[in-house]
């Protein structure tokens, strides 16, 4: 089974890199990104946030402040193209950074509204916006010759982190209540049914007004595409019912495993559980502590799922160069020959640092072991003014040049979740999830005792 069909991964094998240039500004970068040394974890893991966090800030984009796709020019479209699941990560960065006092919370409400504001006048389908958005003017960048119209998945990803935004700038000044009022309209504007395709009992990822249907891409699970099932549960004028769910996420041939991998047990999804971003993009919101349906217990699910990954690494039966116990993780990311989603059963030896550093709530002393590995023996290579670097390939001898949004926010998320439980109390506490959570048989301990 190929792991592409299931990934919000570019299409293209190998990406359009504009080298020289983007050489230099690497340099440039980690000529100015300072590396102390002997801190103590809470101080690394503080650092680490903070300078992830620039690349939300300092490097959102100018117009929109929407997320960049990367740091680095690629697919031959200049400096506009923005990703709006990227951004949704990045509006969760924008929480963690005002609650942990970065910046001021009015400076931070403020932002989120221009972006807000700027999204009510960019291009959307039925309620759902494209994968990207020209930063500038609002209008869709196709993905690929057919994806040029909504794009659900990456509009989901979007929503976790405005309804994270919604709920956690609640005061009564004009700025955040403008800012919840107008979460809200478009969060009621998703036609989340209109992706049933004429009511069959599965959602749709893409429809475009010049393709149609013609992507033709049902999404099963088990991967990254959770949280969409959920907020298509949890819509109020546009719902879905839970036989979409039951009949269309959970009914593939790929959903439930069962199997143990080096010991490890393996509830759901892909043998060696595949790349580990599927353990974090619907888990930014969705808290997996006591989180169960009929399927499985989502705790055990992520856990496992990341010691089988780091088991591979330490293993190592392809004999690559530096894995081990403190240099594993396995996700979608650059490598030295273009993209892909590395995983076990596709390794060719590309470390990402999101992986391990995802993880932290998971695995937090195999993830702390990472990131003292990467900090400090390969911090000269791998350290940047935005944190670390988006993958490297000691085999290959290859660092990579960019940074991608994908990749970054989940670092400053999982992280806080990792430390304080943040964005997952956020999440959970919202009355439309929890509605939605209960209604696909969910439980969890967030849930109020009466229903």
């Amino acid at each position: 089974m190929k792991f592409r069909q299931f990934l919000l991964i570019p299409l293209l094998a190998v990406l359009s890199f504009t080298v020289t240039a983007q050489k230099k500004k690497a340099v440039a970068e980690k000529a100015v990104a300072a590396r102390p040394a002997n801190l103590s974890d809470s101080a690394l893991l503080d650092l680490v946030q903070k300078q992830t966090f620039r690349y939300f800030w300092d490097f959102a984009h100018p117009v929109s402040g929407l997320a960049r796709e990367r740091s680095n020019v690629a697919f031959n479209y200049g400096n506009e193209v923005t990703t709006t699941g990227g951004t949704g990560f990045g509006i969760m960065a924008v929480i963690v950074a005002t609650e942990r006092k970065w910046i001021g919370r009015d400076t931070a409400a403020r932002f989120l509204l221009k972006m807000v504001n700027f999204l009510l006048k960019a291009d959307a389908y039925h309620g759902v916006f494209p994968h990207w958005l020209n930063g500038e003017t609002g209008k869709t960048i196709p993905f690929s010759r057919k994806d040029d119209g909504a794009d659900l998945v990456e509009t989901s990803f979007l929503f976790q982190g405005l309804l994270c935004a919604r709920q956690y700038f609640n005061g009564s000044g004009q700025v955040e209540t403008e800012l919840r009022n107008r979460i809200g309209w478009m969060w009621n504007d998703i036609e989340w049914d209109w992706f049933t395709r004429d009511g069959r009992e599965v959602l749709y990822w893409h429809w475009s007004p010049d393709n149609g249907w013609a992507m033709n891409f049902a999404v099963r699970g088990f991967n990254e595409c959770l949280i969409m099932y959920v907020l298509a549960a949890s819509g109020e004028r546009y719902p879905v019912s839970p036989a979409v769910y039951h009949r269309g996420w959970a009914e593939s041939n790929f959903f439930k495993n069962g199997k143990e991998f080096y010991g490890i047990k393996l509830p759901l999804g892909f043998d060696y559980g595949g790349p580990l971003f599927f353990s974090h993009y619907s888990f930014l919101g969705l808290d997996p502590r006591g989180l169960k349906d009929n399927y499985a217990d989502y705790w055990e699910q992520n856990k496992n799922h990341t010691l089988i990954n780091r088991e591979h690494c330490v293993r190592n039966p392809n004999h690559f160069k530096g894995y081990g116990a403190n240099c594993w993780g396995l996700t979608a990311s650059d490598t030295y020959k273009g993209y892909d989603a590395h995983s076990p059963t596709n390794d060719n030896g590309t470390i990402t640092p999101t992986a391990a550093l995802s993880a932290f709530p998971y695995t937090p002393e195999y993830s702390m072991q990472a990131l003292r590995h990467f900090y400090t023996d390969h911090g000269d290579r791998i350290w940047s003014q935005y944190g670390f670097i988006d993958a490297f390939n000691e085999t290959q001898g290859w660092y990579a040049d960019s940074h991608l949004a994908i990749d970054q926010g989940p670092i400053i998320v999982m992280i806080e979740n990792y430390r304080s439980g943040l964005l997952w109390n956020l999440f959970m506490q919202i009355p439309e999830i929890q509605r939605g959570l209960q209604k696909l048989g969910f439980q969890s301990p967030h849930f109020n005792s009466s229903k």
